[in-house]
């Protein structure tokens, strides 16, 4: 959370004052500032940039606003939704029923809003026919169904093929 300079920390002469209703004093002295502020019991919180002359203060109630900003960035962690990286690996070898099996495991990672790796891992002779391996992950992706994109085409890094596919933005 962002503090703001208030009180006797503002060290400008002159300050432009808006009070806590939104209405403009105009360009004041800081001591005059002050005077305002105390005769309503608020605090002067300067909420203009430093390099503004002269600084914009506003009239608040600084305890009530600072509450306020936390309350707001605890709900927001709150609702914050962290996306996993689950990994699924499928074989060369794979057989048709166990790749649906794996899609539909995929198609529930990806509803519940999480990304998924799928990853076939080349052994021994599988490495001199890569292109059997992704024909297996292209028709995985098929199966999953639409909710998903594709995020990272299959690709084939030393011995491992692998793609990425995420949820669809909802609308």
């Amino acid at each position: 959370m962002k503090e703001l300079i208030i009180n006797e920390r503002i060290r400008d002469r002159e300050v432009r004052l808006i009070g806590e209703d939104g209405t403009q004093f105009g360009i004041l002295p800081i001591s005059e500032a002050r005077r305002i502020a105390e005769e309503k019991g608020l605090d002067i919180c300067k909420v203009s940039p430093p390099d503004v002359t002269p600084a914009t203060c506003k009239l608040m109630d600084y305890g009530k606003y600072r509450y306020d900003q936390q309350k707001r960035e605890k709900e927001q962690r709150k609702n914050q939704r962290i996306v996993e990286l689950k990994e699924v690996r499928l074989s060369a070898t794979i057989d048709i029923g166990d790749t649906k099996r794996l899609a539909a495991q995929t198609a529930k990672f990806i509803q519940e809003g999480n990304k998924v790796k799928a990853s076939i891992r080349l052994k021994g002779r599988q490495q001199a026919h890569p292109d059997i391996a992704i024909g297996i992950i292209k028709d995985y992706i098929e199966m999953v169904g639409e909710d998903a994109v594709v995020e990272k085409a299959p690709v084939q890094e030393g011995r491992m093929i692998f793609t990425i596919l995420a949820p669809k933005n909802k609308k």
